[in-house]
């Protein structure tokens, strides 16, 4: 069975369907989860990213295509369920960029980086992501004014959900699965 997204090249088994299906359940239920969670921080545009941690594990499991299906399908839930087209705009574009860059990081510079810092560039990537719309959206690009502000949430919020990510390593290498799907 071929894949949908435009990513023809993946192909998926019954087996890598229910697994793919499960991470996105659960960066589903990891999202809601999280707009019910108040930041401490009153900086608008700040959370916590629990959805993010899916992704690095799906990055883990099973690599990069697989990763933005995951992005891709949470976010489109994610917002048939809240029904704002913007906010589907900033989290996708968050959530791709993201996925890019932790990706690129833990495949070419793990050597260098922990699951934590891949986790950091990749909330920091997320955040630059959903600016970029944003400046799109209001047509000015003084927004990215704001940036500092969101890469010191970033790698704190990075940090945390590295922690997590990183927690649940050992686990994943206990699932039973294999590059031959």
């Amino acid at each position: 069975m071929m894949c949908f997204i435009g990513l023809e090249g993946v192909k998926l088994s019954a087996k890598k369907i229910v697994y793919i299906s499960m991470l996105v359940s659960q960066a589903l239920v990891l999202n809601i989860i999280e707009s019910f969670i108040p930041v401490p921080i009153p900086v608008p545009g700040i959370k916590i990213g629990l959805a993010n941690i899916v992704t690095l594990v799906t990055i883990l499991m099973f690599g990069f295509k697989e990763s933005l299906i995951v992005v891709v399908l949470r976010t489109l839930l994610a917002q048939l369920l809240v029904g704002n087209i913007t906010a589907f705009l900033f989290s996708v574009s968050g959530g791709i960029l993201s996925a890019c860059i932790m990706y690129i990081v833990y495949k070419r510079y793990s050597r260098y980086f922990s699951l934590v810092g891949v986790s950091v560039f990749g909330s920091v990537a997320h955040n630059v992501g959903q600016l970029f719309v944003a400046s799109i959206v209001i047509n000015n690009f003084l927004i990215f004014s704001y940036l500092p502000v969101l890469v010191m949430a970033g790698i704190i919020m990075g940090i945390f959900t590295g922690l997590v990510a990183n927690f649940f390593r050992k686990y994943i290498k206990n699932i039973e699965y294999n590059s031959r799907w």
